[in-house]
């Protein structure tokens, strides 16, 4: 029989949650601000966006992400004619698929449900399913089977994670103390302990981060605390370094009688989870200030200006885009998707000028459809990113025109 306490604590004593509390607390109320904040219609526009810098940076941190620009072509089925490249791309479009299909699917679902040794079985078997075969492998050659407990003992740094007899008891053990969690602060530190105690079982031969950080991003969509908005993956990838060392720490022995009942540190459990909750509070206030929505009329100004002054070939024409455009443009941004012909009217263009720079737009981009003759709605291109939101995904605007 399989000796869970080699793992516990999986949740720290009622006696030093105090700060994780706290921490939780103001977590909780920040991302209710955020929500007020912004309305459906920047949610629709910028959630694609944060879902590619969502991949970008979970495989920044794994050592195989992309160029932005990169993962823009892949998402339009455009790959790059180096093998090792597009593979980056492959395994940024499966993430960016994957997040999006669990978050759909997961909308409803009550969060304790989601500590579940099936959903990470499945999360990492999609991530890996939609890869062909030639790019399911780890670095030394061995074969990657999608969704698939591995059969052989592995070594993580420092750590030697549990033989394969021992991993089905372990995460039906991890699932058991998290699924159980009452109240919104005690899921989200259960969040964050169960995001370390996922990666000591290491439970597949490899994709184990990436599967993990992407199963903590979903308790926290299951939550309702995300909303498309944030992600703790930027911020651990933006503090990798501390990331790591706060995952290693988390793996040491109980050091004394003071430092819990468990085979592993307490103390370190507690760190790691301020470490994380940190990372998502500092996130969600980012996203505040990268909203800023009192001044979103301004920088749509900026953009409007400088697309007027630096036309681009649409066909056989040039691009015709005027600042007239402002005031519908912003409207479409704060309100959500129109009737062409009402986004025309709104700008006192005449008919024939108002159909182009509508068309100018929907070819760059900050104006969607879903058909030639839908209403249309905000959208934000990453060429648009530096003038929107400065600053959200710096490395996206590097190449930016």
């Amino acid at each position: 029989m399989t000796d869970i306490s080699q793992f516990q604590p999986l949740f720290p004593e009622e006696r030093v949650l105090g700060p994780l509390h706290e921490l939780a607390a103001q977590l909780i109320a920040e991302c209710h601000t955020l929500q007020g904040q912004a309305g459906a219609s920047m949610v629709r526009a910028l959630s694609p966006k944060l879902r590619a810098m969502n991949s970008y940076y979970t495989n920044k941190i794994e050592g195989q992400h992309t160029k932005p620009a990169e993962i823009e072509r892949a998402m339009k089925k455009d790959f790059n004619a180096d093998a090792a490249l597009a593979r980056k791309q492959r395994v940024a479009i499966a993430h960016m698929e994957v997040e999006q299909q669990f978050e759909q699917v997961l909308g409803k679902t009550a969060p304790g449900e989601v500590f579940s040794p099936l959903l990470v079985c499945e999360i990492h078997g999609l991530l890996y399913g939609k890869l062909p075969e030639a790019d399911r492998v780890t670095d030394e050659r061995e074969a990657i089977v999608p969704g698939e407990y591995r059969k052989k003992g592995v070594k993580a740094g420092l750590h030697v994670a549990p033989p394969p007899d021992e991993i089905e008891e372990l995460m039906d053990a991890w699932a058991g103390r998290y699924r159980k969690l009452a109240g919104t602060e005690a899921l989200l530190i259960g969040a964050a302990c169960s995001h370390h105690r996922l990666t000591w079982i290491h439970p597949f031969i490899d994709g184990n981060g990436r599967a993990a950080r992407l199963h903590a991003h979903l308790v926290l969509h299951a939550m309702g605390l995300t909303q498309g908005l944030w992600s703790p993956m930027r911020g651990l990838a933006r503090t990798q370094e501390q990331y790591y060392a706060s995952l290693n720490n988390a793996d040491l022995s109980r050091r004394n009688d003071l430092d819990g009942r468990g085979s592993l540190s307490q103390e370190e459990l507690v760190a790691f989870a301020m470490y994380f909750l940190g990372v998502c509070l500092d996130q969600v206030r980012f996203m505040r200030e990268r909203l800023d929505l009192a001044s979103l009329r301004g920088r749509l100004k900026s953009l409007l200006l400088h697309l007027q002054q630096q036309p681009w070939a649409i066909g056989s024409e040039k691009s015709v885009v005027k600042i007239d455009a402002l005031e519908a443009l912003h409207y479409v941004a704060m309100a959500g998707p129109i009737e062409r012909s009402r986004f025309v009217a709104m700008t006192g263009l005449g008919e024939r000028t108002g159909r182009r720079v509508l068309a100018s737009l929907l070819d760059f981009g900050v104006l969607t459809e879903e058909s030639t003759r839908s209403p249309v709605a905000f959208g934000v291109p990453l060429d648009s990113l530096r003038f929107l939101f400065p600053n959200l995904w710096p490395e996206a605007e590097v190449n930016s025109n």
